[in-house]
């Protein structure tokens, strides 16, 4: 009788099993779907990246037949990739610290301190990170030419600080909300002070939306083009996001080449992200919020 009962048991457990395999099977297909949506244009432009005009022209979707890593070569070469993407790395660096220094100080103070006229700071924080900055161009050219800022890298890190500090700052502050207060009377009974909170008990658990804030300022800065046109003329400064202008002719484009400039582009990105990830959900299941 135990035996028939433990079949009977097993039995029911497997078919449970299938039941609830079935039932996720539409999930999983809808995921597999925005994977292939996600990686697929991706791919497509690593295969185009290899393959050489005419293969491309007959052949655009598919493996390349004869890889050209030449393409790679040529791409660094006439895109000024040795000077542009240390220029970026810089900007991106300069600005990424900048912008999750100031971030944490304001989000601290709004968050902490009680300071009158907060939600008159956040309703500018929302105005300043919805405008865009191109409605700013001209006096803002005009006031960096008087400064002597045109064409330095110290002027487009000002200005990037300043367009992405706003939405930095909101997002860092709805992440310093959730961690509760006793931490900081904990520290304050103790005998810290404001700065010695900030430092020592409000960063530190803040660190994953850090994280976060300094990925998303590294991917914006790393990416932006407008002002770096409009601000960089000299070649020696130029950022990674103007590489792409080495391959635009007259009337065609190279885009074996493109192809190939944009792998070189995002891959330092994409490389970051997935470094930090890891990182980035340890943080979450190891800080002092948990539970």
């Amino acid at each position: 009788m135990s035996i028939i009962a433990t079949k009977h048991t097993h039995g029911t457990a497997s078919r449970k099993e299938s039941n609830g395999s079935i039932k996720e099977l539409p999930y999983y297909i809808i995921l597999s779907l925005l994977v292939i949506f996600s990686l697929g244009p991706l791919l497509l432009l690593l295969m185009n990246s290899l393959k050489s005009d005419a293969e491309r022209g007959v052949n655009p979707l598919g493996i390349p037949m004869h890889p050209l890593l030449s393409n790679y070569v040529e791409a660094w070469e006439q895109g000024n990739f040795s000077t542009t993407m240390p220029n970026s790395i810089i900007i991106s660096l300069s600005t990424v610290v900048g912008v999750c220094i100031l971030a944490g100080m304001a989000s601290y103070a709004m968050t902490r301190l009680n300071l009158p006229g907060g939600a008159v700071v956040i309703l500018y924080l929302f105005a300043g990170s919805s405008l865009p900055a191109q409605l700013f161009l001209v006096p803002l050219y005009f006031l960096w030419n008087s400064l002597n800022l045109i064409d330095s890298l110290p002027g487009l890190i000002i200005i990037y600080l300043a367009t992405l500090s706003p939405f930095a700052t909101l997002l860092l502050r709805s992440y310093m909300l959730s961690i509760s207060r006793e931490f900081d009377e904990a520290a304050y009974i103790d005998g810290a002070n404001k700065l010695q909170v900030l430092i020592h008990i409000i960063l530190p658990l803040s660190w994953p939306g850090l994280l976060t804030v300094a990925l998303t300022t590294a991917l914006a800065s790393w990416n932006e083009f407008f002002f770096a046109v409009t601000f960089i003329q000299r070649e020696k400064f130029m950022p990674i996001s103007t590489s792409f202008l080495a391959f635009q002719q007259a009337f065609t484009r190279n885009w074996g080449l493109t192809n190939a400039a944009a792998i070189i582009t995002i891959a330092p990105m994409i490389i970051l992200f997935l470094f930090f990830q890891r990182r980035f959900i340890a943080g979450l299941a190891s800080g002092g919020l948990k539970g």
